[in-house]
This record gives structure tokens, sequence and C-alpha cells, in this order.
């Protein structure tokens, strides 16, 4: 008979919650499938479940588990202590509120968190780039670290560390920081041709990874560049 550890559909809730928690990066993307089948289960179990992750980190399992909840048992998110708007803290050293950003990823409303995302730069980056619409490469280096990684901490939290700044920036060191290959690789240009925002990006968890959030690639690399470079976000990758 094989050794070995049995295959994700065979274990019990609580197997599959240890699973989740303690595994490999393989054994817990395998278990996630897996963990949405029992979310019953679940359900009954997540208050004590989320009691091993920690709020100021981005353990995609936390994330996860309340994804699962929204998608399946979402009255449970309400015994869950600041479940329904957002359980992970989310400081801001610029005064800003990043519970809609948190609830937007939670419920996996990905273009609206984009968005929202875009928004927030722009409001670190300050007034003028808020009143012109858009983000200057120079604006990048003043912004405030925390913020930054907030924002990234949510993006890896929420999809299954798919996505994120510093997803994107890990995806780069590993291509020899040659953005000509990134962007085919997250899926934002194809046989040459930058994809279409809105309608031909892929708005789920199904996209590339990587895909998200996106950073406007019109004035080249600059502004993703000083993005990904940031302190703030190179400490992460």
């Amino acid at each position: 008979m094989l050794s070995g550890r049995p295959p994700s559909t065979q274990l019990g809730i609580d197997q599959l919650l240890d699973r989740l928690l303690s595994g490999s990066p393989r054994q817990k993307r395998a278990t996630a499938s897996a963990l949405e089948k029992a979310s019953k289960e679940l359900s009954e179990k997540a208050v004590d479940a989320l009691k091993a992750y920690s709020q100021d980190g981005d353990d995609w399992g936390a994330g996860w588990i309340l994804q699962i909840l929204q998608r399946h048992h979402p009255d449970a998110l309400e015994s869950i202590p600041e479940g329904p708007d957002g359980w992970f803290h989310t400081p801001s050293a610029s005064d800003i509120d990043y519970t809609p950003l948190q609830c937007a990823l939670l419920r996996e409303h990905f273009e609206e968190a984009d968005r929202l995302t875009s928004c927030a730069l722009r409001e670190l980056a300050g007034d003028q780039a808020v009143q012109r619409g858009y983000v200057y490469f120079s604006e990048v280096p003043p912004m405030e670290a925390l913020d930054l990684t907030t924002i990234d901490r949510l993006w890896v939290a929420y999809s299954q560390g798919r996505f994120g700044f510093s997803v994107q920036a890990r995806l780069l060191n590993a291509l020899d920081g040659r953005y000509e290959r990134l962007w085919p690789r997250i899926g934002w240009k194809t046989d040459g041709v930058w994809t279409r925002y809105p309608g031909s990006f892929q708005w789920s968890m199904d996209a590339p990874e990587g895909h998200m959030p996106l950073v406007n690639q019109l004035r080249g690399v600059r502004l993703m560049d000083a993005l990904l470079q940031h302190p703030g976000l190179a400490i992460r990758t």
C-alpha cells in the first residue's frame, strides 16, 4: 500500500483547516476547493479557526475562510468579530479608510477593488494627483509605506495569494526584471496587444497570477517600477 498524506477530498473539516493553516503552498491550494465543499461545517468552526491567524498579516487561509462564508453562508459572518466589515486590520498613516476595499475583495468584486485601489494611490500621491486623475511616478517614493503595505496585504489575503503588488514584483524578479515578459505573464498583453480595459480583463479568482491590481502603462513602465521598488512593498517581495 502506498504511504503518504491522504488527498484533501478524504479529510475531515478539522484536518482541512489544519492543512490550510500549516500545509505547504501546494497543499494549501489543494485544500481550498475541498474546504469550500465543506462550507456548512466550516461555518460552524470559522470563529475558532480564525483565531489561529493574525489580523495584522496577509495569510490567504484566513481570507479564503471568510470568502467561503461570504459565498455560501453570509449570515455566519455576523458571528465573526469585524467579519462583515473586514476582519483584517487596515492601518493607514494617511487617514484613509480601507474598509470599502476590504469589503470589495471579500465579496470578490475585483473590478470595484481595483478602482478603489487606484483611488487610494491618488490620495496617497496628494491633492494634485487626485485632481488630475492619475499618479506620476515621481509621486510614488513619498507615499506612506504603511498604506501600500495595507493595500497589498488585502489583495494577497483575498486572492489565495495570487494578486497584489508584491506578487507582481516576485514574478518580475523571476523574469529577470524584464517587463516585456511580465505583461503577457500577468495577462496585460497578448500577442503584442495591450489588454483592453476594463472589458477584456479577468475580474475573478481565475485570472492569471499577478493580474491585479492594474497600473496604467500608457506612460511607460516608470510608474509600475516605482511602485514595485517602493521600500514598503520591496520588503514584502
